[in-house]
């Protein structure tokens, strides 16, 4: 039946108080505050269409629920209200003054929370703040800066605290090296690069036949910087070469140190990529090394809490996609498990 039953629901989810407050000539009841996790807030969905057809059979219409369906949720809101709502009046129901004010109140609750469960994401970010080695700001900043230019990119060293500051929100990505993300964390594989020497142009060891020993002969530059096993985790680790008795000059980045070997005898050991960066503004040649070293390799490392957000995954993709321009090989995304190296998943970024 249509017919909106007028009788008070005897089973409320609070009882009626035995003393009330008087406001000029009304007797304002004192009602408890309503604990929300005992409403179903699919019941305002069906009260919304109840106070705009006033009609249970088209309200459920509208819902998708059965007549009686519908009347059940009727006689639920009337308890939570401990109001009728709707009463039959001469041309069908009316609303009750106190469903006259729940009307006027609901569309913006519902509003609300619509606006709230799609509030959209946008896809680019404005801003990123992204922890790196110095030398590879120079790899990565001009491709990215090619690719985003509206992104603001606020470059900072690696430091200690790299994993609470990624996990806390105060730097977006870091870029360095780690064997396994810890849990709660991942990683990307952006490359794998290897070592190369970095001399000024006319330095006489260029035109000598080059060995170990010639090379080992050299002063070397070693780079004392927040990097290596002080900051943790994450690091940038540069071979540190030399013979034993000739103690290398350190200096607490790359960039400074490539400009001293540009002016000097001083050899450079660093990254390929970043090399021929150096080469291409400063007077050096890069040679390759009289020793194999292991492999260089870089990856992308972000907290999970931000692994769906679609800035932060259009951030990974465009920094993914600056520094692996041209490498042509297939990349993976990790999560690492504490037992167990990285187990990498794939297109996730």
């Amino acid at each position: 039946m249509d017919e909106l039953s007028c009788s008070r629901n005897a089973s409320l989810n609070w009882e009626r108080p035995h003393a009330g407050l008087i406001a000029g000539d009304r007797h304002v009841e004192r009602r408890p505050e309503m604990n929300l996790a005992s409403i179903d807030l699919n019941l305002l969905v069906a009260l919304e269409a109840l106070l705009e057809c006033r009609n249970v059979t088209h309200a459920g219409h509208y819902v998708g629920k059965s007549q009686p369906a519908m009347s059940r949720a009727l006689a639920m809101l009337r308890g939570i209200f401990n109001d009728d709502l709707l009463v039959r009046a001469s041309r069908g129901f009316v609303l009750t003054s106190h469903g006259e004010r729940v009307a006027q109140m609901l569309p913006s609750v519902l509003n609300t929370i619509r606006k709230m469960v799609s509030l959209p994401t946008r896809g680019r970010r404005s801003k990123a703040t992204v922890a790196m080695p110095d030398h590879q700001t120079l790899v990565l900043l001009p491709r990215l800066m090619q690719r985003a230019p509206q992104l603001e990119i606020v470059s900072q060293s690696l430091f200690k605290g790299t994993l609470q500051a990624l996990e806390e929100g105060d730097i977006d990505l870091a870029v360095g090296q780690i064997a396994a993300a810890p849990l709660g964390y991942l990683r990307r594989s952006l490359y794998t690069d290897h070592f190369v020497c970095l001399l000024r142009h006319d330095h006489p060891a260029l035109a000598r036949e080059r060995t170990m020993e010639s090379f080992l002969a050299l002063r070397h530059a070693a780079i004392s910087s927040n990097s290596g096993s002080q900051v943790g985790p994450i690091h940038d680790e540069l071979p540190e070469l030399g013979s034993p008795d000739r103690n290398p000059m350190r200096f607490s980045n790359v960039l400074t140190a490539a400009m001293v070997a540009a002016t000097s005898d001083l050899a450079l050991v660093v990254p390929r990529r970043a090399a021929m960066r150096f080469s291409a503004m400063l007077p050096l040649t890069a040679i390759d090394l009289p020793m194999e070293t292991k492999p260089y390799e870089i990856v992308l490392i972000w907290h999970e809490r931000w692994h769906r957000d679609l800035e932060h995954k259009w951030l990974r993709g465009e920094i993914a996609a600056a520094l692996t321009a041209g490498a042509g090989r297939h990349k993976h995304e990790g999560r690492q498990q504490n037992d167990g190296p990285a187990a990498y998943l794939s297109n996730l970024a």
